[in-house]
């Protein structure tokens, strides 16, 4: 690797640079800026400080997971509007009898499966409200089902391309496919999912009981009722059918992800809108279109540019060259060097502008150590740690606020310290887990 010269002969924008990194991260951390705020103010300070020219900042843009995200927020949006995740979840409920028990392990499954391939944010939203409902009508405690659901959004996420936002980051840098992912991450997120079934079932499960009449209040429901929207149900089902199939062989055909989630969320919206008058097509539209979560899409924008910015300054092209030296070129040093960074820093932190800043470091490595085919482990020790690591604390991850949201407002509120005496150790079991899963199997 060549030495990175702009560390040194522009030492103003090192400094720079870094120092409005700083202060992104620090807003963030306080909580006391809103992100996409904090985000396009930095990247507004790096171009007014010509530590980046305004082409090459926008090119740091990446675009396909921009319109990944917007797709599939889309798709998302519009279909839980026709009541079909509530529907598979009551009659989950139902098909083990209302057993507090089974619910417990069968609502966790399924928010793991649904964030696998779907935003687990969105997944919390639609699922944790059924659960507290489920919860309140069996005299159960909530707690449990929430700390599951918390711990299962995050681990589900882990394995897909689609299903964390530093999967997706990570996947259109480096031009992983969605089989990439679930080849790669599927395993040691199998193995982590059975290891927690079994650790809430042995502190929670085995412990709930409830009577029959309590059962009966839950077997009574008519999960038909959910479905608001028949119609929009197999419109979506359809249309998510044909997007997992262009992720899983987009790659052959030479189509990126992004491309995909927006043809999904067009064709949605067409088989959405066709037929109606043009008054009721455009109100539904601008529906759709609120779907759109724009300050996380205006938060990334911002991010890409201020780690563009960092990049120009020859920041991160030093520190792979460090990191290098550290651990003396050794793929299984760096693989863990990089998997326990990821974890101490996510478990406290938003994994996003971390895995955004790690992403060009981790590609300036390759050169030093076989090229690009050979340092691919390092990209599922970094989407592991900070994946998982989202369970460590109630701020670790989107979904977890989310869930705690949910929580105080049905007056059973989660406490931060309350939540991390279980959730940290839990937290560290599950990734040396899946640390060992990856060690046997790349190292």
């Amino acid at each position: 690797m060549e030495q990175a010269t702009p560390i040194f002969e522009s030492g103003w924008m090192v400094v720079v640079s870094l120092s409005i990194l700083g202060l992104v991260y620090a807003a963030l951390i306080l909580d006391k800026l809103n992100q996409a705020i904090a985000a396009l103010c930095g990247a507004a300070l790096m171009i007014l400080s010509g530590v980046v020219h305004q082409e090459r900042a926008f090119a740091g843009i990446d675009l396909n997971t921009i319109f990944l995200l917007i797709g599939m927020m889309i798709v998302v949006g519009l279909t839980k509007h026709s009541g079909l995740f509530q529907f598979v979840a009551i009659r989950a409920a139902q098909m083990v009898r209302g057993s507090p028990r089974a619910l417990l392990m069968v609502l966790g499954l399924l928010t793991a499966v649904f964030s696998a391939f779907l935003d687990n944010v969105t997944v919390v939203m639609l699922i944790v409200p059924i659960s507290l409902l489920l919860a309140e009508q069996l005299k159960q405690d909530a707690y449990p089902f929430l700390f599951s659901q918390i711990f299962f959004s995050n681990v589900g996420g882990t394995a897909t391309l689609i299903g964390d936002p530093p999967n997706i980051l990570i996947g259109s840098s480096v031009g992983l496919s969605f089989m990439d992912f679930l080849v790669n991450l599927g395993p040691p997120v199998v193995l982590v999912s059975a290891f927690l079934v079994l650790v809430f079932d042995l502190i929670w499960g085995r412990k709930m009981k409830t009577s029959m009449r309590a059962r009966y209040h839950v077997l009574r429901y008519n999960p038909a009722a959910a479905i608001t929207d028949p119609v929009m149900v197999r419109q979506s089902l359809f249309v998510i059918a044909l997007v997992v199939a262009g992720f899983i062989f987009g790659r052959q055909l030479e189509i990126e992800t992004g491309s995909v989630a927006l043809a999904g969320a067009a064709l949605l919206l067409f088989l959405h809108c066709v037929r109606k008058p043009a008054e009721e097509q455009t109100k539904r539209v601008h529906k759709a279109l609120h779907e759109v979560e724009w300050e996380s899409i205006l938060f990334f924008v911002g991010l890409f540019i201020i780690v563009a910015g960092v990049r120009e300054a020859g920041v991160l092209d030093w520190l792979a060259e460090r990191i290098i030296a550290l651990t003396h070129g050794s793929l299984p040093v760096a693989g863990g060097l990089i998997f326990w960074t990821s974890t101490a820093f996510s478990a406290f932190i938003n994994n996003i502008p971390y895995v955004a800043t790690l992403i060009p470091v981790v590609k300036g490595m390759a050169a030093d150590m076989g090229g690009e085919a050979a340092i691919r482990p390092l990209w599922w020790m970094l989407a592991m740690g900070a994946c998982l690591a989202g369970n460590g604390t109630l701020v670790g991850s989107s979904a977890n606020v989310i869930v705690a949201g949910f929580a105080a407002r049905a007056g059973q509120p989660i406490g931060f310290f309350r939540f991390m005496r279980l959730a940290l150790p839990l937290m560290l079991a599950t990734v040396v887990i899946a640390y060992g899963c990856a060690w046997l199997r790349y190292f």
